[in-house]
């Protein structure tokens, strides 16, 4: 990926820095900006909501203020019409070029719309060039702390398009990875348009195509009450997917209630689920509230739910059509209101196909569907994952750098536990490791592989 320049313009004598403040919970979004209005001599001060924004505005106003499409604290119209009647000098701009009602147009009111144009130029363009992995210059993973030299040899990642695996080319190692298809869209049978890198959660680590389109799906509905199914196989981040849809809803404030289906036995399900009162079963010596309850004005998130006994689909069929729930032993109903996300790593259709899972329930729950992507899938991704998870283990201890050929062993698995395996030999390797810095193939241990 080839870095874009930003033009600077000529600062003229004695003039007083301009400031703008970029409200928006996406990282990458106050980045851009941030680089680009920089660049025009604007002093930026980034904020990951309305409130800190507000704050900002309190202690210093800015001559600008730029709003991303949505907020995850407050209501954006609110915050646009509260904050023009507050600071009425101040050029409110969202992330989509318009002002809010009524702002006044500011003097530098072009140079705020080429940034924002500037920044989705270069998302555009970013992903129609050549696929490469990551926008890093060519270099090992990770450095060794503190400026030490690095033994290891240069490593260069790229792809190789008439290659079917890994080549070592001399002392400048090559790591060359399975070329990936063409520019990929959503997979069939899940319309949409490209996904770009403007689409990429912080949370979801990957710039290839199937990984920035599961972030775009997650922004598409995060904001909705729709209920949506995760699908994917084991370890390949459903749950990660399920904590971005609560975090960018409008329901972030209230909680986020999991519970796995599979991990609790099937008498003891029901109960976990919708509540008991004190007496209803032996045992029972004082009344609980369920998860459902608990999740009242937020988010339950079913994980597993391919392994919920058909009788008790039954029951959670009848609470998603009536948003009502009898908690057991009890007579009265009780009026909830969550969001459901389920996550499976069944081809949930298919199951309900084969009379595994209740059809009725199946479409409650599928109404939007967000399939995670195995890891063999991208693995493109293989060194910006390596890299994020010892960067995460060096917080606790010393950080450690992979080898060249740690890293092709590495390319070479097949993966079967995804991403979940990749953390968990990562983890094994730096303690096998000691007090090296440096991973190598040896300390590469797989364990045992399951068919």
């Amino acid at each position: 990926m080839q870095p874009y320049s930003v033009p600077v313009l000529p600062l003229p004598a004695r003039a007083k820095p301009r400031t703008a403040v970029v409200a928006s919970a996406d990282r990458s979004f106050r980045q851009r900006i941030s680089e680009i209005l920089t660049g025009l001599r604007w002093q930026v001060r980034e904020t990951e909501g309305g409130a800190e924004a507000w704050g900002e505005a309190e202690s210093t106003p800015p001559e600008a203020v730029i709003v991303d499409s949505w907020l995850p604290d407050l209501d954006l119209d609110e915050f646009l019409s509260d904050f023009r009647r507050r600071f009425p000098d101040v050029d409110l701009v969202t992330a989509a070029g318009n002002s809010a009602a009524e702002s006044p147009r500011g003097p530098y009111r072009q140079e705020l719309l080429y940034a924002l144009r500037r920044s989705q130029d270069f998302d555009t363009a970013a992903w129609k060039g050549a696929p490469v992995i990551g926008p890093r210059e060519p270099q090992s993973v990770r450095a060794l702390p503190g400026g030490a030299p690095d033994p290891a040899p240069p490593m260069v990642l790229s792809y190789s398009e008439n290659s079917s695996g890994l080549q070592n080319s001399g002392p400048a190692a090559v790591l060359r990875l399975p070329a990936p298809p063409a520019p990929m869209r959503v997979p069939e049978g899940l319309p949409g348009r490209l996904a770009s890198v403007a689409d990429r959660l912080p949370e979801l680590v990957g710039d290839a195509p199937c990984m920035l389109d599961v972030s775009r799906r997650i922004r598409l509905v995060a904001q909705r009450s729709t209920s949506v199914l995760i699908e994917g196989p084991t370890g390949s981040g459903k749950e990660i997917v399920a904590e971005a849809l609560h975090r960018l809803s409008t329901r972030s404030r209230k909680p986020l209630v999991a519970i796995n289906c599979a991990a609790i036995p099937e008498p003891l399900l029901e109960a976990e689920l919708f509540g008991h009162t004190r007496g209803a079963f032996t045992g029972a010596v004082q009344g609980r509230t369920g998860r459902i309850e608990a999740a009242d004005g937020g988010t339950l998130f079913l994980d597993e739910i391919g392994e919920m006994p058909l009788a008790l689909q039954s029951k959670l069929l009848r609470f998603v059509e009536t948003g009502e729930l009898q908690r057991i032993g009890d007579n009265e109903t009780v009026k909830v209101d969550v969001r459901i996300l389920a996550a499976t790593h069944r081809p949930l259709a298919q199951h309900a196909q084969e009379g595994g899972f209740r059809a009725d329930l199946y479409y409650r729950l599928a109404v939007f569907l967000i399939c995670t992507p195995p890891l063999a899938g991208h693995l493109e991704d293989l060194p910006l994952l390596v890299d994020h998870f010892l960067e995460r283990m060096g917080r606790d201890a010393p950080a450690k750098r992979i080898s060249t050929q740690a890293l092709e062993k590495l390319a070479a698995h097949r993966w079967p536990g995804n991403v979940r395996e990749l953390e968990h030999v990562l983890e094994r390797a730096a303690i096998l490791a000691g007090e090296e810095l440096i991973i190598t193939a040896q300390e590469i241990d797989f364990g045992a592989v399951m068919n």
